[in-house]
């Protein structure tokens, strides 16, 4: 997992509340249980104006462009801007692997399902919760004109706008270590490896059998 120090991008306002995980990735392309592949079929349903299914060319799909995502000023967007309760519904992975996968490193929100909140975290991607107030107001500024860029400091646990602006944010300090270091559940495991081969040589001459 690629560590979380800074990060700056354009913010996609995502206005909707109570997004489940079938919305963020439907349930006929969970059959694959690889982390990557999921980005193009992102919100499929919102996105495209036909069906999806597994391997189909998604270039050539018509696309919904009433929808966020198929706006040509959130094309770069990084940052994914939403209502409360986001990530509700089924606990599935797939969801932040396919956030993941478009290219989304943020999520701010006034709330979260907690699975999903967790499996975030532990994916490589930082869901910010922010109050209501606040999130409207980026909300404003994210759907004008132009597009709204964001810096994100996790060192400092800040969120800096352009204009100067900060707003800072609070965050779990042992999830923020293994964003900062970039460990995911096999990378913290790994940082005892020595003392788990050492474990393992001892039982192997205490109980060889089972070896």
């Amino acid at each position: 997992m690629e560590k979380f120090v800074t990060f700056k991008g354009i913010v996609c306002p995502l206005d909707r509340s109570n997004v489940d995980t079938d919305a963020i990735i439907p349930k006929q392309f969970l059959k694959s249980i690889k982390r990557s592949g999921f980005g193009p079929n992102l919100f499929d349903e919102w996105r495209y104006l036909d069906h999806g299914e597994p391997g189909m060319d998604n270039s050539k799909r018509p696309l919904n462009k009433d929808f966020v995502l198929n706006d040509p000023r959130y094309a770069e967007a990084r940052v994914l801007l939403t209502r409360e309760n986001f990530g509700c519904g089924s606990s599935r992975e797939h969801a932040p692997w396919a956030l993941e996968d478009y290219g989304f490193k943020v999520i701010i929100s006034p709330s979260y399902a907690d699975i999903f909140f967790n499996n975030s975290f532990k994916n490589g991607i930082l869901p910010i919760v922010l109050d209501e107030a606040v999130v409207d107001d980026l909300f404003s500024r994210a759907m004008g004109e132009e597009p709204l860029s964001l810096e994100i400091d996790l060192q400092q646990q800040s969120i800096n706008l352009d204009d100067g602006t900060q707003i800072t944010f609070d965050v779990d300090p042992f999830r923020k270590h293994c964003l900062l270091e970039g460990l995911d559940d096999i990378g913290l495991t790994l940082q005892h490896v020595d003392v788990i081969r050492e474990y393992e040589e001892k039982r192997k001459q205490i109980e060889p059998w089972l070896f």
